[in-house]
């Protein structure tokens, strides 16, 4: 994951390295996905969440999408 001030930077950052442009989307997204991605990780009886649940996860944040299909 790459983080850029706009999408001109990720561009130029695309153009100068060669690198394909992936899915982009605004910070505050990342901070919703983040704070329910990791919210019980520190609980004793801590599960890794099966594949339907980290894809639920990725559509409440309203990331969708043929990028953002886990499986």
């Amino acid at each position: 994951m790459q983080l850029f001030r706009s999408e001109v930077d990720v561009q130029a950052w695309s153009e100068c390295t060669g690198q394909p442009i992936g899915a982009c989307f605004e910070l505050a997204k990342l901070w919703t996905l983040a704070r329910t991605w990791y919210d019980d990780r520190l609980d004793l009886d801590w599960r890794r969440r099966n594949i339907a649940e980290r894809q639920a996860l990725l559509t409440a944040a309203g990331l969708t999408g043929p990028f953002w299909e886990l499986g």
